[in-house]
């Protein structure tokens, strides 16, 4: 947008005298707690930003009328999500953004009469009072940016996951979206299945008991090979496509020369600067139902265990994550778990679930699924495979019990319904928000790896862990802090 990056004049975020949030543990949220707490955790600009004209609240939408939406991203998973929004009888998409003009050229032969923009900035700026929601489908370092620029101007936003790419953009982000009034969605589209919504139900009711362990694992076969790069990235680049703006692109990451088939499209997430790597990306979906059935608030420590070759090489560790980890988080205990903690761990890449545990659904010849949970509870197990349905264990004990009768749901139309004054999101962030912040600690120990990290969750930091509290959120590249709009 012409003229933006002179706007920005790295003053601190000014929140609303009055803004009264919840943090996670109940306590009251107010602008005093979270400059006390981002100061606390190493927290100061670039992160605190300006905006300096008044938030704006989301405008009434009648029922019957349409919603006039914008999506921001239409390749990739864009794409998908452009067509889903379509497909609701009461979505009008009048604007679109890419800033690949061949993403942006296919969305824009599907929705003639569209206003089309390369840059987000541009689109918030001259849609104004045109525009009631947007999507956000673009790599993870770029969520929070457009996230809360369309949630301060009072636009309902749908979020591809992860939320944020660092802890301290979540927690913001929430905040952000509860205060503004604003209908909320994560893009965890599985979430809203018959499926995953049955599993919710089952942990609630207590059908296996109160549960002691619980198993994560994605090890979705080629993953490693096509997606998740060993780096270090090329020392030579070259120039992007001329369909590419390449700089738009980076946005708010650090400058770094074009590289064909590493970074766009798909391929971002194995960097770094652009990814929360594999447990950040599928580790939203997994976690989804174990955080929604058992009422998970945010964990007490993190440990994470990664492949020697990437612990042992400083240029892979600084630039790209690793192709397998082992991550454990222990939860305090609640009324659905037994004892008095839960120890979750998490397995991918060359990471696998142990064998007793995937025995308890393959001892008959059936294979266990690469991307699944299995919680094991004082009464029996339960397996929850992605976006297949879930299965109580031993299947012999839990032959009779009925699977629920429940309607099914398309995750982006329950989105446009709520916009619409229809009931919550299944994904809203108030929920998603802090399931982000836990599954992004992850990360954190990733980078910190065989130290056991304890998590101060109010305070937003690790005690006595000074190189993970600098994890918590990056520098913005110079010109890409949030400006007023």
């Amino acid at each position: 947008m012409i003229g933006l990056a002179s706007q920005v004049h790295g003053m601190n975020l000014r929140l609303s005298r009055n803004n009264r949030g919840q943090l996670w543990d109940g306590k009251k949220w107010s602008r005093r707690n979270f400059l006390r707490a981002a100061t606390a955790s190493g927290l100061a600009a670039p992160f605190l930003f300006s905006c300096e004209s008044a938030p704006s609240h989301p405008k009434t939408i009648a029922p019957n009328s349409k919603l006039n939406h914008a999506c921001i991203g239409v390749g990739g998973m864009g794409w998908g999500d452009l067509q889903n929004f379509l497909q609701h009888p009461k979505v009008q998409v009048v604007a679109l953004c890419d800033v690949d003009a061949d993403h942006l050229d296919k969305a824009a032969k599907l929705v003639p009469g569209a206003r089309l923009y390369s840059d987000w900035r541009e689109l918030l700026q001259q849609e104004g009072g045109r525009v009631d929601s947007i999507n956000a489908a673009v790599p993870d370092h770029m969520h929070f940016s457009i996230a809360y620029s369309a949630i301060q101007k009072g636009k309902h936003v749908y979020c591809q996951k992860p939320l944020c790419h660092d802890i301290a953009e979540v927690r913001e982000l929430t905040h952000a979206a509860v205060r503004q009034g604003v209908v909320t969605q994560l893009g965890t589209q599985v979430a809203s299945s018959v499926h995953e919504r049955t599993a919710v139900r089952w942990l609630r009711e207590g059908r296996i008991g109160k549960i002691t362990h619980a198993y994560l694992c994605s090890n979705r076969p080629g993953a490693v090979e096509t997606y998740r790069l060993k780096g270090p990235r090329p020392a030579e680049g070259q120039p992007p496509p001329a369909s590419l703006k390449w700089d738009l692109w980076l946005g708010t990451a650090p400058p770094r020369p074009f590289v064909p088939d590493i970074y766009h499209p798909v391929k971002w997430r194995a960097w770094q600067d652009f990814g929360t790597g594999w447990s950040g990306d599928i580790g939203c979906h997994i976690f989804d139902p174990i955080w929604k059935g058992l009422g998970l608030k945010a964990p007490s420590s993190v440990m994470a265990e990664v492949q020697e070759s990437w612990r042992d090489s400083p240029e892979r560790r600084a630039d790209n994550w690793p192709q397998g980890d082992h991550i454990t988080w222990t939860f305090p205990g609640k009324e659905l778990i037994a004892g008095k903690e839960l120890a979750l761990e998490w397995f991918d890449g060359e990471y696998f679930p142990p064998e007793h545990i995937r025995k308890l659904y393959s001892a008959d010849l059936k294979e266990y699924p690469p991307e699944s949970s299995m919680l094991i509870g004082t009464e029996g197990s339960l397996l929850i495979p992605h976006n297949a349905p879930a299965q109580l264990l031993p299947e012999d004990k839990f032959k009779n019990v009925q699977r629920p009768n429940l309607p099914p749901r398309n995750h982006y139309h329950h989105f446009v319904d709520a916009c619409l004054g229809g009931e919550k999101t299944e994904s809203h962030f108030a929920q998603t928000g802090p399931m982000t912040e836990a599954i992004l600690l992850g990360t954190v120990a990733i980078r910190i790896p065989g130290q056991p990290l304890s998590w101060d969750s109010a305070h937003l930091k690790f005690p006595a862990r000074p190189e993970g509290n600098r994890l918590l959120r990056r520098s913005y590249r110079e010109g890409w802090h949030l400006a007023k709009f």
